[in-house]
């Protein structure tokens, strides 16, 4: 699957769908024990992956860029170790993972700061006057 803002929404809906069983999961036992983590699944896997579809979306050229791809590969990445690095912290098993996910998600984050500045936003920034800007200005 090549298309980056796709792959971010796949994986963003994917992600949403396993934090609304665990909800359910956690409401149903009366349990909440592991909700941090509930909630980083829900903001990282699902409102972040759906923020940087849109960015890439928006921006196509940033997101044909092999920067989106290793930017998927590392927000998925961050989920999937920060997610139960919280569990298992929350658990008094151990932090590590935990800790690592916390700096995956600060590089992902970085990154997207990166692509930002890098490949602007949106259709404009592609080509100076070009006719497929997306910016309000009438063509003149």
């Amino acid at each position: 699957m090549r298309d980056t803002p796709k792959m971010f929404f796949a994986a963003a809906a994917l992600f949403a769908l396993c934090g609304m069983v665990w909800g359910i999961q956690m409401s149903a036992t009366h349990d909440h024990t592991l909700s941090p983590a509930h909630g980083h699944l829900n903001l990282i896997g699902f409102v972040m992956m759906s923020v940087f579809g849109t960015y890439y979306a928006l921006t196509p050229h940033a997101g044909r860029s092999r920067t989106a791809r290793i930017h998927f590969a590392l927000n998925t990445t961050t989920v999937l170790v920060l997610t139960p690095g919280i569990a298992l912290a929350i658990s008094g098993k151990t932090e590590v993972l935990a800790q690592i996910g916390s700096v995956l998600a600060v590089l992902s984050m970085a990154l997207f700061g990166f692509a930002i500045l890098k490949y602007g936003v949106g259709l404009a920034t592609q080509k100076a006057g070009s006719d497929h800007s997306l910016s309000s200005q009438p063509a003149e």
